[in-house]
Formats: C-alpha cells, structure tokens, sequence
C-alpha cells in the first residue's frame, strides 16, 4: 500500500483491525469542532476528538484531475456539539474539514482522507446533512476582471485599497429599535447624509449573534428617526442595546468613487464603456464627423 506509514500498512493487512474515523470542524471564526465514530475519545495533533454522534460520513468520492472531491457529512443536533441556532446563523458556512482513518489502538497510526469545506448544509429535525465539497471546489469560480461600466472591487479590498477605518466611514453605537432583525432604528442619529450607508454592512459585535452581519439596502429618515435596514434579517438575536457597527456603502458609480471616497485611482470599474447603441451609429450629413470622441 503505497504511500501508508509502514506500520499502519501492516495493521491493515494483517486482517483484524481496529479502525474508526476521525473527523475536524474549524469555522471561520476559529470555534474548531471535532468527532469521531469511536465509542472513547481520542487525541493526537493537539484535538480531542468527542466520541458522541456529532458528525458521520459517507463514503468518499474522490477523483483525479479537476471534478470536485465530495461526500456527505451527517451529524445530530445538540447543544454540546452542533447547535441548530448556530446552523441556522450560518455559522459553519464554509468551514474546513478534515478527516482521517484511525487505528484506535494507536492513533499516531493513521491515514489523512479529505480536506475541504462545508457547502450546502440542509436541517431536518434534529439532525442535518451537510456536502463536503473538496479543495478543486474553488477552481470552478470565475476569475478575472469583469469589463463593465460600474467599479468591479469590493470596498476595502485590495483592489480597492481604500481604508474603511478612515474617521467618517463607520459608525459603532448600540440599537435603540429593531424589527424582526432587519429594520434597526435611532432617535438623533445625525452626522450623517441619508443613504450615505446604502449598499454597506452592518455587523453585530455582541450578544446571541455577535460575529453576524448583513447587507443593508436602505439608509432612510422616518420623522426624526433614522432607519437603516438590511436585504435579509441577521440570523440571531439582536435586542436593543446590542452593539453593531455600520459601515459605508458604495454604488460602484466613478461619481461616487470620485466624491464620496476620493478614490478614484483605485476605480476598477470601464466608465467610457460604449452603449448598446453605439454599435448602430452611422455618420450623419448635419453633424461633425471628425473622428472624436462621442463623449
């Protein structure tokens, strides 16, 4: 068996084995979670791996070339391993995994399976079912710049490079009034132009759903109340006096790039893009036909 450590290669081929799986969740807040189907815990690379149902495996599908490695994870819902509310927050959305086949009797014998990530995750009852899809699954993104009028860069990222922590471009205060955690409201919130945190975020930095944010979709005055509210409630519960941070949004406009961020080295966007129409313009005998620009 090529590629095996010499002894776990013998424990397999002597015929009586004691085996089981071992499986490692880290979410990308760090929380790391691991299992395994042994009925006692083990522990190597520094993890105790819990010996309760928290999560099981299918078998392995995994291919050559560039088709995307997956399997299924299947684990039951409990407070001391896979909460549901935690689920239901996107908590484990993308989370790494790892998994290894383990001589039990002794676990520096084994053999490293799968790593991936976590995709498509459904709840039924008290249970779930995740797809674990493997490392080719980001290949199958597009890549590239995309030729288009509005600015392609995500705000604050490094195409962008524009510094969001800049006195101006973000607010931190708790919320005075929330409704089924989309809409949030402040009396005397001033300071800021309305809409001037459109198409921003909004993070909450503590409570039941610290760590959550949303996209926010208005930024509006209603009487002297200002409202801000998100494209999707956060998933979790956020109460009056939860501290969030709101932070600007671009429209990806160069006007605004310009103006509102005085970023305009940075633009990622095409602004002198030619119109559908362009490609039907023809010469005309009662205009200037110099060859300039039509702009």
């Amino acid at each position: 068996m090529a590629g095996l450590e010499p002894g776990f290669a013998a424990h397999l081929e002597s015929g009586v084995t004691t085996l089981c799986h071992c499986w490692q969740l880290t979410r990308a807040d760090g929380t790391v979670f691991a299992f395994t189907d042994h009925d006692l815990p083990l522990q190597f690379e520094g993890v105790t791996f819990r010996a309760d149902s928290g999560l099981s495996a299918r078998a392995l599908a995994q291919t050559t070339g560039l088709s995307v490695d997956n399997t299924e994870a299947i684990g039951a819902l409990s407070d001391q391993a896979i909460r549901e509310d935690e689920i239901e927050q996107g908590r484990f959305d993308g989370a790494e995994v790892l998994a290894w086949l383990v001589n039990w009797a002794d676990p520096t014998q084994r053999l490293f399976q799968f790593r991936g990530s976590i995709g498509e995750l459904h709840r039924a009852g008290g249970s779930f079912r995740a797809e674990l899809r493997g490392l080719s699954e980001p290949l199958n993104q597009p890549m590239g710049r995309v030729y288009q009028k509005p600015c392609s860069a995500v705000l604050g990222d490094g195409n962008c490079g524009f510094d969001l922590s800049a006195p101006g471009y973000s607010d931190l205060r708790p919320v005075e009034g929330v409704e089924a955690a989309q809409a949030f409201r402040w009396a005397g919130f001033a300071g800021f132009d309305e809409s001037w945190f459109a198409r921003g975020r909004l993070d909450v930095l503590d409570g039941p759903a610290a760590g959550l944010w949303g996209m926010i979709k208005q930024d509006r005055f209603d009487g002297s109340e200002r409202v801000i509210e998100l494209w999707e409630p956060i998933r979790g519960a956020v109460a009056p006096g939860t501290m969030v941070r709101i932070t600007a949004g671009c429209d990806k406009r160069m006007e605004t790039c310009r103006l509102k961020f005085n970023n305009l080295l940075n633009f990622q966007g095409f602004p002198d893009l030619p119109e559908d129409d362009w490609i039907m313009a023809v010469p005309k005998s009662d205009g200037v036909n110099s060859g300039g620009s039509r702009r």
